[in-house]
C-alpha cells in the first residue's frame, strides 16, 4: 500500500474534507488489511499516527475507520483503538453493511407498511399459526439477541410470504439480508430492543390481531406503528450512544491534559 510523503500529507492535510476523501482512505485502509500490513486480530495504529500517514486530517481518518466498523472489519473500543476483526468481505456484501439502522426501518416502514395489507387478504390458517409461534418465541425472556431476532424475522417473513406475490417477498427479505450483515444495524437495533422489549411485543400482538380478522386497514396502521415506534427507539439508542462517546472522549483528554501534573 503506497503511503504518501510528508510534502503531500502536509498539503492534505490543509484541504477540506471531501465526502469522497474519506472513502478513499477507508478504500486504503482495507488494502493494508488484506495485504496484513494490519493483521486480523491486531489493533490499528491510532488516529493521529494515521493522520500523519495517509496526509489527511484526523476527522478523515475517523470517518474512515467509522467506514470499516459499520461493515465489521473493525471494532473500534472506546479508550482501547481500533481493532482488525476480519479480512473486507466482497462488494456485494459491504454495500449491505453500510446501511444504518434508521434506513432499514425508514424502508421497511415504506415498504413493509404496505405489504402487510395484501397478506391480510391472502394469509392462510397455518400462516396464522406460525405467527402465533414466533409471537411466543418472542415473548421468552431468557433467550438470547440472536433468538429474538430469528423469530422476528420469522414472523416479517411469513408475513412476506403471505402476501402471494414474489417480488414483495423477495424485497422484505433483502432489507432482512441487510438488516443481518449491518454491525452498524445489529448494535443499534440490540440497543432499541433492550428499551421497547415489552412494547414491540404489544405491537407485534396487535399486528397478529389485525391478520386474524383479515383487515388489511388495521393490519396497515399496526405494522406502521410498530415501525415508527421503531424510529423513535433508535433514535433514542442513537443518542444515548453519542453521549457515551462523547463522555469517553472528554475523559481521554481531561486525562493528556493532567498526565503532567
Amino acid at each position: 500500500m503506497k503511503q504518501d510523503s510528508p510534502g503531500e500529507g502536509a498539503q492534505s492535510a490543509r484541504e477540506p474534507a471531501s465526502p469522497r476523501l474519506y472513502r478513499k482512505i477507508a478504500a486504503r485502509l482495507m488494502d493494508g488489511v488484506r495485504e496484513g500490513l494490519y493483521p486480523v486480530g491486531g489493533r490499528m495504529p491510532a488516529e493521529r499516527e494515521l493522520a500523519v500517514l495517509m496526509g489527511v486530517s484526523r476527522p478523515v481518518i475517523r470517518e474512515a475507520l467509522l467506514a470499516l466498523e459499520v461493515m465489521g472489519v473493525i471494532e473500534v473500543r472506546i479508550g482501547s483503538g481500533a481493532y482488525v476483526l476480519r479480512l473486507p468481505e466482497d462488494e456485494r456484501a459491504s454495500m449491505a453493511a453500510n446501511v444504518t439502522a434508521m434506513e432499514l426501518v425508514q424502508a421497511r416502514l415504506i415498504f413493509e407498511g404496505e405489504a402487510v395489507s395484501l397478506a391480510a387478504v391472502n394469509i392462510t390458517d397455518e400462516e396464522l399459526k406460525r405467527l402465533e409461534e414466533a409471537l411466543a418465541e418472542m415473548r421468552r425472556e431468557d433467550g438470547t439477541f440472536d433468538d429474538w431476532e430469528s423469530a422476528v424475522a420469522a414472523f416479517h417473513m411469513t408475513i412476506a410470504h403471505a402476501t402471494r406475490n414474489v417480488a414483495v417477498e423477495r424485497g422484505v427479505r433483502d432489507l432482512w439480508d441487510m438488516r443481518s450483515r449491518s454491525p452498524e444495524c445489529r448494535r443499534m437495533l440490540e440497543d432499541a430492543r433492550n428499551h421497547n422489549f415489552r412494547y414491540s411485543l404489544d405491537q407485534h400482538a396487535a399486528i397478529l390481531t389485525a391478520l386474524k380478522a383479515r383487515d388489511p386497514v388495521r393490519a396497515r396502521a399496526a405494522v406502521r406503528m410498530h415501525l415508527e415506534g421503531s424510529v423513535e427507539h433508535v433514535l433514542m439508542a442513537l443518542e444515548e450512544r453519542a453521549v457515551a462517546e462523547a463522555r469517553a472522549r472528554v475523559a481521554e483528554m481531561r486525562s493528556q491534559y493532567f498526565a503532567g501534573r
